[in-house]
């Protein structure tokens, strides 16, 4: 089994496997393009997005910059806005619906790595092995959410469709749909908001 698909079954995997090297390099360069495309070349920065990104629907908005791992695991729905200094480090999926709001300084993660030390550190590593292991967990965001500024999404959360996110949240749990949730850790204030 390659390393790509290791990564993406949520297994341990080599992070320095000179495959994903390349992989995640290539992506960095599309991602370095879009964030030096001038401000009024949206045309250009659609058809850099559409290279770089899985999947993205017709009327997505990013604003740069934005960083990523792969940008292949990313999809993202029609109408979704992405503000400044977004961080996608998709090593698993990153799936996000349509009419999806998500504001400044938000972060998505989707690796992780064990608690336990003696998990962590790979003590004595092979050429190209990384020293500490790392898996994933992918993340799915719903149609209609909107994700408050300074927000952290980590590994393996699903936030239901039309929810709110507050600002400054760290979401370490799922999140069910038609609800509002704040805080670190984030928690469920409001529910039924439809």
């Amino acid at each position: 089994m390659k390393e790509f698909d290791r990564m993406l079954s949520g297994e341990f995997y080599n992070t320095r496997d000179p495959e994903l090297l390349q992989m995640s390099f290539d992506a960095k360069k599309l991602v370095e393009t879009f964030n030096t495309t001038s401000v009024d070349e949206t045309e250009s920065k659609v058809q850099i997005l559409k290279k770089l990104l899985g999947s993205v629907g017709e009327g997505v908005w990013i604003e740069k910059p934005i960083q990523c791992e792969f940008g292949k695991n990313i999809s993202i729905g029609r109408n979704t806005f992405i503000n400044f200094n977004s961080v996608l480090l998709d090593n698993n999926k990153i799936t996000i619906g349509e009419n999806v709001l998500i504001a400044p300084n938000v972060q998505i993660y989707t690796a992780t790595h064990p608690i336990s030390v003696l998990e962590r550190i790979n003590k004595h590593p092979q050429a190209n092995e990384a020293p500490y292991r790392t898996n994933t967990k992918p993340v799915t965001i719903g149609n209609n959410v909107w994700i408050g500024g300074n927000s952290v999404i980590l590994p393996g959360v699903s936030i239901g469709e039309n929810t709110v996110i507050g600002a400054g949240s760290v979401v370490t749990k799922s999140i069910p749909a038609n609800c509002v949730a704040v805080g670190n850790p984030c928690k469920i204030i409001k529910e039924n908001i439809n």
